[in-house]
């Protein structure tokens, strides 16, 4: 399986990944994940530069951070300029938009919600990394908007949710954070989030229980059953395409993105494999 991969990661991945993952499966030096990085920045602080490949453009948007933030915390980094960064696009409620309004001049996925308003999903995968290496701020003010967020969660939607968890597998106080992820758990089984297609989501855009749990000592672990993940790590792995890698499920807004997206899912579905003792 991770042979297969590899020789898919440097027959079509772009550099960064290749970086990645010869960090994460071989030898690699770290420096140079931080050097493949140092393209995607922008002047302000930020990150552009399609490093999440849905948004095209120079201008720096929070998905672009948190991509860059995930593959700095392969190598146990951060990028210490960005919550002074994000303080400039932060809402007055603490949070942070999906996308600013600086993006409705470039190519970018129709999913993505530009505008000014704080997002729980961009605020807790921005929040989670940065929580772990820095003191600032802007951390204290996003905490107290995701318990907001998250305490407020009714009717929801996958993505809404794994960024709940993400939030919550993170956040200082454990014992609210285990209560939290023991309510969402309850609402992903009664809203039919696990194994069904949403209403609105691509055909085959389906989440399974290590999308909820993308490692073992995750919060939404404890949702299921070893039967139910070794059930769904099965699926995971027979999703490896021919080809080697991991493709995404969602629309394909454009070429480029298929294969952009492909090596970040592939690097994604191994570190998952990895963390469940699968390879």
């Amino acid at each position: 399986m991770i042979d297969k991969a590899e020789a898919y990661i440097w027959k079509t991945a772009r550099v960064l990944e290749q970086r990645r993952f010869e960090v994460l499966f071989k030898d690699g030096d770290p420096a140079a994940v931080k050097a493949a990085l140092e393209p995607y920045k922008t002047a302000d602080g930020g990150y552009g530069y399609a490093l999440e490949p849905d948004g095209r453009g120079p201008t720096s948007q929070p998905p672009h951070i948190w991509t860059a933030l995930e593959a700095l915390e392969d190598v146990g980094s951060t990028d210490p300029r960005v919550p002074d960064h994000l303080e400039t696009i932060t809402a007055p409620d603490g949070g942070v938009p999906v996308a600013t309004p600086n993006m409705n001049d470039w190519p970018v996925a129709p999913w993505w919600a530009i505008g000014e308003e704080g997002s729980l999903l961009a605020t807790a995968l921005l929040f989670a990394p940065l929580s772990k290496h820095v003191a600032h701020p802007w951390l204290g003010r996003a905490e107290t908007f995701l318990w907001n967020a998250v305490d407020a969660i009714d009717k929801t939607h996958p993505y809404e949710v794994e960024a709940a968890v993400t939030f919550l597998d993170a956040a200082s106080d454990r014992p609210r954070a285990e209560a939290a992820a023991e309510r969402l758990g309850d609402l992903v089984r009664e809203q039919g989030l696990i194994g069904q297609q949403p209403e609105g989501y691509s055909e085959g855009e389906i989440h399974h229980p290590h999308d909820f749990a993308p490692h073992a000592d995750s919060l939404a672990r404890r949702w299921f059953s070893d039967a139910e993940l070794d059930a769904s790590l099965d699926h995971l792995e027979s999703r490896q395409a021919e080809h080697g890698g991991w493709d995404i499920t969602w629309s394909v807004w454009i070429p480029a993105i298929a294969i952009e997206w492909s090596g970040l899912m592939t690097i994604g579905a191994l570190k998952t494999l990895r963390s469940y003792g699968r390879i």
